[in-house]
């Protein structure tokens, strides 16, 4: 009989694992972690202690640092990241979802070494992901998202959890902001639209910029033309994206992937989003939403969001972004590198 293969799955400790509401790398942990476990992989899970999981969990962080002020992040991510590498010898493979202080580890341990690249928040890190290039598998979550100067082992888009967001046939003449409040995310600019194209817009997510909120998105915010949910996790999460007529992702930068996206149009919300980063590989331009190159266009296709059937958006997205996919696909990849 074969052992089963071990992993060690390497979180981050900004937030619970899984998280209560925002945090999308532990959200994609988790989901990895669990589909992994029910495949019959033996996974630690290192996360805060106050994480759940089906696997073994481990750790020495008691609570996550963006949830708790007494928990220096520099401190107990070294205590962190330093108690999965002792134990290397333990594993098959150390699978590293917390960005680019692990990859300092990698040349101590005889133990191959996979990395989630959830995103580059700033070029000035890619100097530790080229330092360990011949060392560390990298992944990209999207095409888009990869780096001209690093090598890469695959390219895997997350998955979401399918049962979760079920499939709403009918929406709702609202439309929806749902992400950080940030100019990244294009608050505002979704603000404008719907403003533009007479709709009440519906707004989820964390305020991580207060000065663009103050400026953005407050002095718009009345309680009935616009308004704000706040963080939205657990069931109220998929019945505000199913409920929505469409999800306004007017973002400003190429981002990496958008869970909220793949969600949304699980539930049969098309997306409407410009044409940056991971969206044209997430979205069927016409199918599951439309892309747009600038903001008198997103106004245009609100006005034919009709034309999106919300059955045929939620079938195809169902088909491509389900966490059975991203699990087969790692557990792939992993047995490809130990093959090797």
């Amino acid at each position: 009989m074969t052992a089963p293969l071990r992993i060690a799955m390497l979180g981050s400790i900004s937030w619970r694992t899984p998280p209560h509401g925002y945090g999308p790398w532990e959200l994609v942990t988790s989901l990895l972690t669990e589909a992994l476990v029910a495949r019959g992989v033996d996974v630690t899970l290192f996360a805060t202690q106050d994480s759940q999981t089906a696997g073994t969990l481990s750790g020495p962080v008691p609570r996550p640092y963006s949830e708790d002020p007494s928990i220096d992040a520099k401190v107990w991510e070294m205590a962190h990241v330093a108690e999965v590498f002792e134990r290397a010898g333990e594993f098959d493979i150390i699978h590293n979802q917390a960005d680019f202080v692990p990859l300092a580890f990698s040349r101590l341990v005889d133990t191959p070494v996979v990395t989630t690249i959830h995103g580059f928040g700033s070029d000035r890190i890619l100097p530790m992901y080229k330092r360990y290039d011949d060392r560390v598998a990298y992944v990209a979550i999207s095409d888009a998202d990869r780096h001209p100067s690093l090598t890469y082992a695959a390219t895997i888009h997350h998955g979401i959890a399918l049962d979760d967001f079920p499939f709403d046939p009918a929406g709702s003449e609202d439309l929806l902001f749902f992400g950080r409040i940030h100019p990244d995310k294009g608050a505002g600019e979704a603000i404008r639209a719907a403003a533009a194209s007479q709709r009440r817009l519906v707004m989820a997510g964390l305020v991580q910029d207060q000065g663009y909120h103050d400026r953005e998105v407050a002095p718009f915010i009345d309680g009935d033309r616009v308004t704000h949910l706040g963080i939205v996790g657990g069931a109220r999460r998929a019945q505000v994206l199913g409920s929505a007529k469409a999800l306004l992702h007017l973002i400003g930068f190429d981002e990496p992937f958008g869970l909220s996206v793949a969600e949304a149009m699980a539930c049969g919300t098309p997306v409407i989003a410009y044409r940056r980063g991971s969206m044209p590989e997430l979205i069927e331009d016409g199918v599951t939403g439309f892309l747009v190159d600038t903001f008198d266009e997103a106004v245009a296709a609100i006005g034919r969001i009709g034309e999106i059937d919300r059955a045929t958006c939620a079938r195809i997205t169902r088909e491509r972004f389900g966490v059975d996919r991203m699990a087969d696909e790692y557990l792939a990849l992993y047995h490809h590198l130990l093959n090797r």
